[in-house]
């Protein structure tokens, strides 16, 4: 079983299969994209001006969202390893709809935070121009734009499931999946709880 995946993810020198590592290096690009802006975060904060504000309740939702498809996402790995196709869908199914869901109360935030002023650059100098704001849309946006890519990613992903193309013998696509799915979601996290507690710094 775990060879038959590893015959997948790496070629016959052992080294990593070129996808694999494209996904990785994607990876270490977007760490340190969002490393770089936090810290930026916290430099602006520092110098003044500072708008403190709380999060919109939806993000909340969006948390349990993305933790749901992660669990959904690892149920349809395992059970491609183990050839329960049917299992495969499913997980995959539930994913792409948690996946929905997110950007769906990401949707919910954003009008929420419009409705206090708070915009990514509003005009006239309003209570929402503070860079607090800007940063923070900056910040929920990009992760949102990556989101919806893994998004597609598990779409791709659950229609060839329902052509019964996924399973042990072939694992490099939903292995793919789960890496970048798993990824940003932890990603979702560190940024909620960054800025749930931002105003503590």
């Amino acid at each position: 079983m775990i060879a038959s995946a590893s015959m997948e993810e790496y070629n016959n020198n052992g080294k990593m299969h070129p996808q694999k590592f494209s996904l990785v290096l994607l990876i270490v690009g977007m760490t340190m994209l969002f490393l770089g802006l936090t810290s930026a975060f916290l430099v602006r904060e520092a110098e003044g001006n500072w708008l403190h504000f709380s999060l919109p309740p939806q993000f909340v939702n969006s948390t349990i969202a993305v933790v749901i498809s992660s669990i959904s996402m690892y149920f349809a790995m395992v059970s491609a390893r183990k050839d329960n196709l049917k299992q495969v869908t499913i997980g995959m199914a539930v994913t792409l709809l948690a996946g929905l869901s997110f950007v769906y109360f990401q949707y919910q935030g954003f009008n929420d935070l419009g409705d206090r002023g708070i915009f990514f650059s509003p005009a006239n100098g309003s209570e929402g121009g503070l860079v607090s704001g800007s940063f923070v849309i900056m910040f929920v946006a990009l992760h949102l734009l990556h989101l919806l890519g893994g998004i597609i990613f598990v779409a791709i992903v659950l229609v060839k499931s329902l052509m019964l193309k996924v399973h042990k013998k072939n694992m490099l696509s939903i292995s793919m999946c789960n890496t970048y799915w798993h990824f940003v979601g932890i990603l979702w996290i560190y940024l909620y709880l960054f800025l749930y507690f931002a105003p503590q710094f």
